[in-house]
C-alpha cells in the first residue's frame, strides 16, 4: 500500500491516507487551471473516509457538487471533494513525497494549455474521465 502523507506550505494543515489510491490524474480544465494558479492540476484521487485532515482548513464550492479546500493561514490548495460521491482529490503539489504521483490519466484535454505538449502516452479524454463509478 502506498501511504501518502502530506500537506500545506506553512505547516498548520496536514493529512495522511489509510488506502491505496483509486487514481492518480491530471486535470486540465480551466477551473483546475485557476485554482491551482498552473497548466494542470495533479492529484490523488482517493475515498473521503480513507483521508485524515487536520489543521484550519477554509472550503468553498467550485460548482454545485464540488467543494475545494485551502488552508486557511497561507493559502495553500489542498483538495477538492464531492462528498456526493465519497470521493476527495489530494493536489499532487501538497503530497511530502510528490515523487510518489503516477498519474494515470489526462482529462479535460480540450481545455489543456496550447504550448503544452502531452508526451507519457497515457489515456486522453477530451472532458471528464469515464465513468467509474464515482467522479471529481
Amino acid at each position: 500500500m502506498t501511504m501518502f502523507r502530506g500537506g500545506c506550505l506553512c505547516g498548520a494543515v496536514r493529512y495522511e491516507t489509510t488506502s491505496d489510491p483509486l487514481n492518480q490524474r491530471v486535470c486540465h480544465c480551466r477551473a483546475c487551471q485557476k485554482v491551482i494558479g498552473a497548466a494542470f492540476n495533479a492529484r490523488v484521487l482517493m475515498r473521503i473516509d480513507h483521508v485524515a485532515i487536520s489543521g484550519p482548513v477554509s472550503t468553498f464550492h467550485s460548482s454545485e457538487t464540488l467543494e475545494r479546500g485551502f488552508c486557511s493561514h497561507c493559502g495553500s490548495s489542498i483538495f477538492s471533494r464531492r462528498v456526493s460521491a465519497g470521493v476527495m482529490g489530494l493536489t499532487a503539489g501538497s503530497l511530502d513525497e510528490p515523487s510518489l504521483f503516477k498519474p494515470d490519466m489526462h482529462f479535460w484535454v480540450s481545455s489543456k494549455q496550447p504550448w503544452l505538449e502531452i508526451t507519457d502516452n497515457l489515456p486522453e479524454y477530451p472532458e471528464g474521465p469515464p465513468s467509474l463509478g464515482y467522479t471529481l
